[in-house]
């Protein structure tokens, strides 16, 4: 999700490069609304500013094999890399939308993810899919387009489960009306599972707006943002055995935020070792525990769309409107 149509395009990519400075701008600040938070993140952490000059920055990934980050430019339909030692470069264009012509202002490419054979996973908005591609040289194959011979509204965050499974949301953000878009063949804003046969099947149907989704580091737990300005939420689902999933409930409502004015909402999301929920949310990120213990804040002062572990899987990186940022942490990412 993205701030909408107030969102000016930016003319040109201001790139900072590690092989120019040793460091870089920071911005933001950690509110510790528990004194736990410190063990993960310590007083003295900084949120350095990596790049900026994009319209929408979402979907970071990090890929090992490279050490690399990629994250999607949604409305500029791109995908980017950033490194440590030559900075940013144009991954992939187009990245979500391949047709003529103007599609809608969010086109591009959303959540990303590297499956467990190497290739990248896209969330396509305009040619509403999901895609796999190898990283290391092939084009692109088709997912899953369609439910019931009805085509997705704009496959939005994608995450691979350990039985082989895909689960990704479908709200209506890169339609070119949203909701109210004449094309749309599906009536709920779903949550699927492409399971390892190809076959596709809606889990969840009655979220107005499924955004950000990962699971617990079991398996067990699927998690799921809504960006909802009404009813702002975590939602955590049972996994059963055979990969369907059970019904919801509240983890975190991040609703009175929202209406105290804090700009954002629950979006992108990223699980820990130890459990522990990292999520955009109003404010910038948010740090729960498995419980939904709200441990702390990372405001950013800008809005917030998602984040990823890198490196050593202990640095978050996060996609923060035109930005690209990162913070070291004391954790790792689930399965690192």
């Amino acid at each position: 999700m993205r701030k909408g149509l107030l969102l000016l395009s930016l003319a040109a990519v201001f790139v900072i490069s590690a092989s120019t400075q040793k460091s870089f701008p920071t911005m933001g600040k950690i509110i510790y609304d528990d004194p736990s938070l410190e063990t993960l993140l310590p007083k003295n952490s900084k949120v350095e500013m990596l790049a900026s000059g994009f319209e929408w920055s979402e979907g970071p990934v990090w890929n090992k094999d490279g050490g690399y980050l990629l994250f999607s430019d949604v409305p500029k339909n791109k995908v980017y890399k950033w490194d440590e030692k030559t900075g940013l470069s144009v991954f992939l264009e187009p990245s979500g939308y391949t047709g003529l012509g103007l599609y809608s202002d969010e086109e591009g490419s959303n959540g990303l993810t590297i499956d467990s054979k190497g290739r990248l996973i896209s969330c396509e908005h305009g040619d509403r899919r999901i895609s796999a591609m190898p990283l290391k040289g092939g084009g692109k194959i088709t997912l899953a387009d369609k439910f019931e011979g009805k085509r997705f509204n704009s496959p939005n965050d994608v995450t691979e489960h350990s039985n082989g499974s895909y689960y990704f949301t479908d709200p209506p953000y890169g339609l070119s009306k949203k909701h109210a878009d004449a094309t749309r063949e599906i009536q709920e804003f779903g949550v699927y599972r492409i399971a390892k046969d190809g076959k596709v099947t809606m889990e969840i149907a009655n979220l107005a707006r499924p955004n950000g989704l990962a699971f617990s580091p079991d398996g067990k737990i699927l998690y799921i943002a809504q960006s909802d300005p009404e009813k702002a939420v975590i939602m955590s689902y049972p996994v059963e055995p055979s990969g369907k999933i059970g019904a919801g409930k509240l983890l975190y409502d991040a609703t009175p935020m929202v209406k105290a004015g804090k700009s954002g909402l629950p979006d992108g999301l990223k699980i820990d070792k130890d459990g522990n929920i990292w999520t955009s949310g109003p404010g910038g990120m948010l740090i729960l525990t498995s419980a939904g213990k709200l441990l702390g804040r990372i405001e950013m002062g800008e809005l917030t769309s998602n984040c990823a572990w890198g490196n050593d899987g202990s640095t978050l990186y996060m996609t923060v409107d035109s930005y690209i940022c990162r913070i070291k942490t004391n954790t790792k990412g689930a399965g690192w």
